[in-house]
């Protein structure tokens, strides 16, 4: 086992308190990074409130980066001082999986919410008592990880981590669900609801994919400033007035294609009726009750053609969306840093309280 530092969440909607614990040696199939970067994404702060099964105490995070300390047995993708990013974990056998759709696995629930790995073992303990560390296969909130070979991806050593962390979930889950979900068309229009990093970065898939308008709907004005510097190509307050009516003005027809964030019934709702002719929405953001539920008008459904998409990790295949993203990155495509907001590991309470303040959009911490 190796000692390392962690944030601890030992109970539903307590702060996360930096603690020692041990982590143990990779085992087969396995790898253990030692991360130098972990951005904090919605799902995480989500998670902390038990609502998704969470097995306490435990340590979240699943934006991990940072480097190979050592690798297990059969382990071949990798090797000890490899630069990496980490993301969610799938099965491998099941047939999504097989489909190279992993986003989908059929065991994507128990093997990245609870924080205990499919044989009900955790890989981190704190004076010989287990503690929840399989947290999206990774547990990023810690100074050194184990994570699974699958969901592992190789970069470049000479890239910033701070700004590839965040790829393994909030951009590829944004950009993806536009680039992969719903397959935006060039010259389309795109209504993304919601400026977090998940929105901006469906702003950028929108841009990626050559949408003609691209329309971010958010009532925060700094974030509406960042999506009209990334690409969109306007920004509307929904506080400003009604929000069809500003839609119509800019887009008469309606939107091709919706991607919300916020998880909101009644904004999901007035999103349906913003939809053109065989119009898409896709729905990214977690509500606030598992019981959540939108209702869907069937006559204008029928005669508009619209359809309802539920998206998860923006149907990315990470050995492959990954490095495209990467790649994006590289050619100033792809401008996270943007709404990359940089804070200290021990700093994660503060983090996070600036981050719900609204003085920054995307929290990636640092060892």
């Amino acid at each position: 086992m190796i000692e390392a530092i962690a944030a601890v969440t030992r109970e539903a909607n307590a702060p996360f308190t930096i603690e020692p614990v041990s982590v143990a040696d990779p085992g087969p199939g396995q790898v253990r990074v030692r991360v130098e970067a972990v951005g904090i994404c919605h799902t995480d702060l989500v998670c902390a409130t038990g609502a998704l099964g969470a097995v306490f105490p435990i340590v979240l995070g699943h934006e991990g980066a940072g480097t190979v300390e050592s690798v297990g047995l059969g382990v071949g993708k990798v090797a000890p001082g490899d630069k990496v990013i980490m993301t969610f974990a799938s099965c491998g056998k099941c047939g999504p999986c097989h489909d190279h759709d992993p986003a989908y696995c059929a065991s994507f629930t128990t093997l990245n919410f609870p924080g205990v790995g499919a044989d009900g073992r955790t890989s981190l303990s704190q004076y010989g008592k287990a503690i929840s560390g399989r947290y999206f296969g990774q547990s990023s909130f810690a100074s050194y990880a184990i994570a699974e070979e699958r969901n592992i991806v190789k970069v470049p050593a000479h890239l910033d981590l701070a700004l590839l962390a965040p790829l393994g979930c909030s951009v590829q889950t944004g950009a993806g669900a536009v680039m992969r979900s719903l397959e935006a068309k060039a010259g389309s229009t795109l209504i993304v609801v919601g400026g977090g990093a998940v929105g901006l970065s469906a702003v950028l898939g929108g841009v990626l994919s050559g949408c003609g308008t691209i329309i971010l709907v958010e009532p925060q004005q700094d974030r509406r400033a960042v999506a009209l510097e990334i690409g969109a190509t306007h920004a509307i307050d929904p506080a400003a007035g009604p929000l069809a009516e500003a839609v119509r003005g800019i887009a008469p027809g309606g939107a091709n294609y919706i991607v919300d964030t916020t998880g909101n019934v009644a904004v999901l709702q007035e999103a349906v009726g913003l939809l053109a002719q065989k119009g898409k929405l896709g729905m990214i953001g977690v509500p606030g009750a598992l019981d959540a539920a939108v209702q869907m008008p069937i006559v204008p459904a029928l005669t508009v053609g619209y359809s309802i998409q539920g998206i998860c990790e923006g149907d990315s295949d990470p050995d492959t969306y990954l490095p495209e993203l990467i790649e994006y990155l590289e050619a100033g495509r792809l401008p996270v840093e943007k709404f990359i907001t940089v804070y200290p590991f021990d700093q994660i309470n503060e983090a996070i309280k600036d981050a719900h303040g609204s003085k920054c959009v995307k929290v990636v911490l640092t060892f």
